[in-house]
């Protein structure tokens, strides 16, 4: 009984068996159609592109045929020019020597040897010569005429002639590899030129052994044949591609394809461009999978073409007979699959319509499970069920997710606010640095100020200090040896000019902020150190302080040699008075490194002396700010001015009752330089 079509998809749309085969089915088969249509564009491009890099990979083989072909022309000719008899005939200048160098072409597996004389340079391009000139061999590939082989010997100029097939020209050009070896004599002069060439021209020799090494017997199917070409321009000068290819008669097989031309667009992209061609071509009378690359001159010029190939069709032949073995297979697999479907459906209606019931049970509120449905436990349907049966009881699990769910949000949240924390202390961090170049801006600012005022005041009291020292000296003079009964008052009165002069010295020297008197330049700061060390030597006896050195090498820096050793002498005198007697005194140098950058050097000044309280620390660089009776209160404020002038600083630490380290940093530019080199 024949069902109409209308039949078949009412039960398709109404009935679970009918609807779970075609559900089945259908995916199959679309699933089974398009592997094929997968399968045969797989296979098409895998078979296409391995024959490609097959026949890529067996073009570099037979190069390097090539190569050594070279070099076992090379090492031989080499042979030749070392053994004793050609030595023998050199040394002894036989009369014979050039026509018996020619005659032994044939024991060394050339076309030619000839001997030419040190003037033959003259016919060599200059890149040869040179290599003549140290003594260098070359080997190469050339393009030689019928009269440069003629020169050489005429018997060669017949056996390059190749007749072109498609119009009966003859080509009377060789390619040869060629190799030349200079010959110096015992005072190293370059007497003889040994060169030796193989010619190419209608060789089988050296393309029937390439292709015997590429193509071994049972690389190809049986009925394809691989092929090796030599190319002179684009004209086919040695092959083994055959005139004729008839697998049904292999008589037919027969000749080489000598004198024909390589196709148009292959001859464009490898003679014209210089390019390898991998791809299908036209050899001769057919289509073949083909790879060719150029052949170069020693000057880099492209003058023929190295072809390996086997024919297509053979494999064509091949891959279209796999494709139909594999559509047959996947259609027989097609069939069988959908009699299984069909028996198999049988077997899942009954599970199918149980779990339909439980799910329309559950949407009404009741609370049932599907339980055993009779199948093994590895069944789908089983696991399906088992699955909905643990959905209800994984539903309870809900508020526990949604409470580690909560913690975890909580831990983001505390990792949130560290993170913010980070920041803030950042922040503090540029805050308190903007502060302190701050302090350092209004610091600049006063000094400004009071530059101005103690400059007038400093050149006002030398005015009057000048005439109390004059007629001081006046007094002395005139009263000649009665002067002894004032003597003391009259040194009184010297040592207080000299105090007047050194504070007015120093307030002048205060006034200069900003204005270098002196040149920088770039200096080592321990001699300087040194220097000022012998300055400050007496005053250390006297109280008997010992002065201690602790150098390393820093490098040197920009510093105004005179402002630099003011301070240093200020610092040392500062921290002799601060030990009232027998102390000691420690200078170090060192190099200022920060992060593994190397920014200049450091030079501390520490003393052993009664320190400097909490409170006077920010005020010691102010100017007139003194702890000392006799003190002027201008001596580290003026060498914080003479150090800023060059971009240097003075930082001081302390402890009260235990000493004191000043440290001086010296940049290895000064700031004013620094700008011109990022501008400049």
């Amino acid at each position: 009984m024949t069902l109409s079509p209308t039949v078949w998809k009412k039960r398709i749309k109404t009935m679970v068996r009918y609807r779970l085969l075609w559900l089945n089915s259908v995916p199959l088969f679309l699933t089974l159609l398009a592997l094929v249509i997968i399968t045969a564009f797989w296979s098409t491009h895998y078979t296409w592109q391995n024959a490609l890099n097959d026949v890529g990979s067996k073009l570099s083989v037979a190069n390097n045929s090539i190569d050594f072909l070279q070099r076992e022309q090379s090492a031989e000719l080499r042979g030749f020019v070392e053994s004793y008899y050609f030595q023998k005939k050199f040394e002894n200048k036989a009369p014979d020597f050039e026509s018996w160098v020619s005659q032994q072409a044939g024991k060394y597996n050339s076309d030619f040897i000839a001997l030419h004389p040190a003037s033959y340079m003259n016919e060599l391009p200059s890149s040869l010569v040179n290599d003549m000139k140290i003594g260098m061999s070359r080997t190469f590939f050339q393009v030689m005429s019928e009269k440069e082989l003629a020169d050489i010997n005429p018997k060669l100029k017949q056996q390059v002639w190749v007749t072109n097939k498609e119009d009966g020209s003859i080509e009377k050009r060789g390619l040869i590899s060629r190799t030349l070896i200079p010959i110096f004599d015992h005072k190293g002069a370059l007497t003889w030129i040994v060169d030796s060439g193989i010619i190419l021209n209608n060789s089988t020799l050296l393309v029937d052994r390439i292709r015997d090494l590429i193509y071994p017997s049972g690389d190809l199917p049986s009925n394809n044949i691989g092929t090796v070409t030599l190319f002179l321009d684009g004209l086919r000068i040695s092959t083994n591609v055959p005139l004729h290819t008839d697998f049904a008669n292999k008589e037919l097989n027969q000749g080489r394809a000598i004198g024909t031309k390589v196709s148009p667009e292959v001859k464009a992209q490898v003679i014209g461009v210089g390019e390898r061609w991998v791809n299908r071509a036209y050899v001769y009378n057919d289509w073949y999978i083909s790879a060719y690359q150029p052949i170069k001159d020693m000057n880099g010029d492209v003058i023929g073409m190295l072809y390996t190939g086997y024919l297509e069709w053979p494999l064509l032949k091949q891959y279209l007979q796999n494709l139909l073995e594999a559509g047959i297979t996947i259609l027989i697999t097609l069939l069988l699959s959908t009699f299984f479907v069909h028996r198999g459906a049988r077997d899942l209606f009954q599970p199918i319509e149980k779990i339909h019931f439980v799910v329309k049970s559950v949407q009404l509120g009741k609370d049932v499970r599907i339980g055993d449905l009779g199948l093994d436990n590895s069944h789908e349907l089983a696991s399906l069920a088992q699955q909905f049966d643990n959905m209800l009881d994984q539903l309870q699990l809900r508020n526990l997710e949604i409470q580690r769910a909560s913690k975890e949000l909580e831990s983001k949240v505390e990792s949130r606010t560290a993170s913010l924390h980070e920041k803030t202390v950042e922040l503090e961090q540029y805050i308190k640095l903007l502060k302190q170049a701050q302090d350092k801006l209004v610091m600049s600012e006063k000094l400004a100020s009071l530059g101005e005022l103690t400059a007038g005041i400093a050149h006002e009291i030398n005015n009057p200090t000048a005439v109390i020292l004059g007629n001081a000296e006046l007094i002395k003079y005139e009263l000649g040896e009665e002067a002894h009964v004032i003597a003391e008052e009259l040194e009184t009165i010297m040592e207080q000019i000299d105090r007047i002069r050194n504070i007015t010295r120093s307030l002048l020297q205060y006034s200069r902020q900003g204005g270098i008197q002196d040149e920088v330049t770039w200096q080592y700061i321990n001699p300087i150190i040194e220097e000022s060390v012998t300055l400050v030597r007496t005053g250390a006896h006297k109280r008997d302080i010992e002065v201690e050195f602790d150098f390393e090498q820093p490098p040197r820096v920009e510093v105004n040699r005179h402002h630099l050793l003011q301070v240093l002498v200020n610092l040392q005198m500062n921290g002799i008075h601060a030990m009232n007697s027998k102390g000691k005194l420690i200078i170090r140098s060192r190099t200022w490194c920060h992060e593994g950058v190397e920014f200049g050097a450091i030079i501390e000044v520490e003393d052993f002396g009664c320190g400097i309280a909490g409170e006077q620390l920010n005020r010691i660089f102010d100017p007139f700010y003194t702890t000392k009776r006799d003190g002027t209160g201008l001596g580290l404020s003026v060498s914080q001015s003479l150090l800023s002038q060059t971009g240097g600083e003075i930082k001081v630490r302390s402890q009260l009752g235990k000493g004191t380290v000043f440290t001086i940093y010296l940049p290895t530019k000064t700031e004013e330089q620094q700008y011109h080199n990022l501008v400049g």
